[in-house]
């Protein structure tokens, strides 16, 4: 498995910048639940050292659960800064998924507080689109969560952080089975919807809600 590289990191380091910021989003095509977006920074000194807990990272979605939580640990413990930010199953249904999903990511580089006069900063976001109305350089990265190694970071720590908060609602939301399913569309998931109607998170303006509402 080509796991991902930081050749992109080094290159822009090289150019001038001082320092990368990795973005991505999980919990895009969820039922249920928030989208959640990370921003994970980097400076020159992370890549100039060998981090062995990091060994083997890659993208969220090839790693099972507890591997995640591993990788999170580690990121946490070797002092990367991020911020993580959320829209609502509310805020989804009000203006989209895709804008909400934007909105947070605006809403997670406010949270950083990079005075962009001081530093040359460059944002590197998975997809095929750069972020509106942000006062940086960036580049849009198709498949970067599986290509460039801060974004794949940014993907650990986000989707740790939305398991963590599914985990919550399951308490909160009993028997629609979020501990286990996330609020993605599974067999359980729908078998759960059916018999017990939407909960106060769902996402109403996904398909599915045209034939239970």
């Amino acid at each position: 498995m080509k796991l991902p590289s930081k050749t992109k990191e080094r290159k822009l380091f090289q150019e001038g910048y001082s320092h990368v910021v990795g973005i991505d989003e999980v919990g895009m095509g969820c039922l249920a639940g928030p989208v959640v977006v990370c921003a994970a920074v980097f400076g020159k000194d992370f890549f100039n050292t060998n981090h062995r807990a990091l060994h083997g990272l890659r993208d969220s979605k090839l790693l099972a659960p507890h591997q995640r939580k591993v990788f999170s640990s580690a990121l946490k413990q070797e002092n990367i800064r991020f911020k993580v930010a959320y829209c609502s199953s509310r805020t989804i249904d009000r203006i989209n998924i895709y804008q909400a999903s934007r909105q947070a990511m605006r809403q997670v580089i406010r949270k950083l507080k990079i005075e962009s006069k001081k530093k040359k900063v460059v944002v590197l976001v998975d997809g095929n689109k750069k972020i509106k109305d942000i006062p940086f350089a960036q580049e849009a990265i198709i498949k970067g969560d599986r290509k460039v190694f801060a974004i794949a970071c940014a993907s650990i720590i986000a989707k740790v952080f939305r398991d963590e908060m599914m985990g919550r609602y399951a308490k909160k939301f009993p028997g629609y089975g979020f501990e286990k399913h996330k609020g993605y569309g599974t067999k359980l998931h729908h078998a759960r919807l059916i018999a017990l109607g939407p909960s106060p998170i769902h996402r109403r303006s996904f398909s599915w809600a045209g034939k239970l509402l």
